[in-house]
Order: C-alpha cells, then structure tokens, then sequence
C-alpha cells in the first residue's frame, strides 16, 4: 500500500472525515485489521480563511506549497488536498512536487459522467462556485457545474464558514442547503448534486436531494485509496 500525504486542516472537522473514509476503505478493501497508510499536515484554518477573505490566494498558495513540500520529503508518495477551495492552486502544488495530486474536480467528473450526470449544481463555498478554477476544471471534463443565484451562494458560504467549519450542524441549514439544490433542479435543469464543500457531506445526505448526489470526499477518498492500492512500478 503506497502512502497519501493530507494536506488538511482546512477544516479538521472535514479532514477527520476524510482520515475516517480512507481507513475504513482500507479495511473493507483488505478486509482483517488493515488501515491507511497516511501521513497528515493540519493547517490552522484561522489564517488561510483571513488570506481567503481578502483576496491573498498567493500567501495561500505558499503555505500549501511549503505543506506539499514537506510531505513529500516526509514519504508522501501522492498528495490530497482536503478541501475544494484550496484545488484554486492545486495547479502551483503540483509543480512545487514530484508525486501526483489527486484532485478531487477530476474524480468527482470521473462518477458524474459514469452516472450519466452531466449538469450538476454546485453546492460550494462562495469561492468554489464563483470562481473558474473547478467549473473550468469540470468543463474540460465534459460536465457544465450550475451555480446557484447569488442570494443562494452567499447563504452556502455562511453556513460553511459561520457553522460546518466550527463544528455546528444546523437542522434549519440542512433544509436550506436541500432548497438551494432544489431550486437549481427545477429552475436551472441541473441533473444531479454535487457537495463540493468537503463539510457539506458532515451535514447532508443523498436522501435529502431530488436527485443523484455525489459528495467529493467520499469521492476523492476514494480516489486516493484506488491509487494507494495500485502495485508499485
């Protein structure tokens, strides 16, 4: 089994899923007492979310960047960075390394197009949906992501970053998050959910939706996992 560097933190509350995820697949794949090979970076989230915040996506970009670096040296042998917003500079971490990055856009398209979904709404923080990072990413993929309306938007990113991220699981903001998609369903012609915050499959479940829903950190783990089984070269 190869070993996956985390870059998490961002936040633990969603990096803690997914260090549940990847050792469960690692037992139910293997099966006796198996788990992850896993070596983990926790970023203090306080500070990133203030550079998010004002625009200083290169003082991020440095902190992940010296984060990728360091796993790598410390026997990473592929890299997951769990969180969706923080994929805007997957492409710089990925050239600061040598072991591949992951990235959840390209798993996450993987399944939507395996399911027939084409047209999902994007379910995100303010930056994932506003931003042409992962829409683009998912574009060159043969999937065209729906962003809700800009009401809708800053509502999923206060939920995130003023409950999900601080551990706060609002019965009133799960039904809101289940409107939101929804309205986007009905509205916009999306065919499918997608949970691109990686706190949104803390709160939600498929059940909640009209629709197919796909949660990329169960995804991405997945990803991650499949790699990590792969017989080494």
């Amino acid at each position: 089994m190869k070993t996956l560097g985390l870059l998490g933190g961002m936040s633990w509350e969603s990096t803690t899923a997914y260090y549940q995820r990847l050792n469960r697949l690692a037992r139910d794949r293997l099966g006796g007492q198996h788990s992850a090979k896993l070596l983990i970076w926790s970023a203090d989230f306080a500070p990133i979310a203030a550079m998010q915040a004002a625009g200083d996506w290169a003082g991020a970009t440095a902190v992940l960047v010296d984060a990728a670096r360091r796993l790598e040296g410390a026997g990473a042998q592929a890299l997951l960075i769990c969180a969706n917003t923080m994929h805007l500079m997957a492409p710089e971490v990925q050239a600061a390394i040598d072991i591949p990055l992951i990235h959840v856009a390209d798993a996450t398209a993987e399944r939507l197009k395996a399911s027939g979904a084409t047209r999902p709404v994007l379910l995100a923080t303010r930056f994932t949906m506003e931003k042409p990072f992962y829409r683009d990413r998912l574009a060159s993929l043969g999937v065209e992501a729906i962003v809700p309306p800009e009401a809708d938007r800053e509502r999923l990113h206060a939920i995130i970053f003023d409950e999900l991220v601080q551990g706060r699981f609002e019965p009133a903001s799960r039904a809101a998050v289940a409107a939101i998609a929804c309205r986007a369903i009905a509205e916009a012609g999306a065919d499918s959910v997608v949970l691109g915050c990686t706190e949104f499959g803390l709160l939600m479940e498929p059940a909640d939706f009209p629709a197919p829903t796909f949660d990329t950190t169960e995804i991405h783990a997945q990803a991650a996992m499949d790699f990590a089984l792969t017989e080494e070269r």
